[in-house]
């Protein structure tokens, strides 16, 4: 039997991130949430472990979601990170290495298969 994967999603919009998790954790994936960079920095910290997360650029703080995708890639490189967006045109230079980006108003369906692919994707890179 396989894990399950384990996802932190980060977005400050309350309604939109109950229903993402709501929607992954229908699919079978393991939710973990957050309403910003600097909570999602501490969950990490916590030593949780985390095969994806899946974050909005623009939220309130001193940390939007491309900078947590730079930080978490950099501290924890297998992580795979996919940003989403419904005000930015987020570009491939802009994102951390293998990041994905995903626009606004996105599949709940669409996410959770990329989720499952690039995970599966980074074992087999990884092992």
């Amino acid at each position: 039997m396989t894990s399950k994967i384990t996802v932190l999603v980060v977005e400050d919009e309350a309604l939109l991130r109950m229903n993402t998790v709501e929607e992954l954790t229908d699919q079978g994936l393991e939710v973990v949430e957050a309403a910003n960079a600097r909570e999602a920095i501490a969950i990490f910290q916590s030593g949780k472990r985390f095969e994806c997360l899946f974050t909005d650029v623009d939220m309130p703080g001193d940390v939007d979601g491309l900078e947590l995708a730079t930080m978490v890639k950099d501290a924890w490189p297998p992580i795979e990170v996919i940003v989403t967006s419904g005000h930015r045109n987020v570009t491939h230079d802009d994102l951390p290495p293998r990041g994905v980006f995903v626009g606004k108003p996105y599949s709940l369906d669409t996410v959770g298969d990329l989720i499952r692919r690039l995970t599966a994707a980074g074992e087999q890179f990884h092992a």
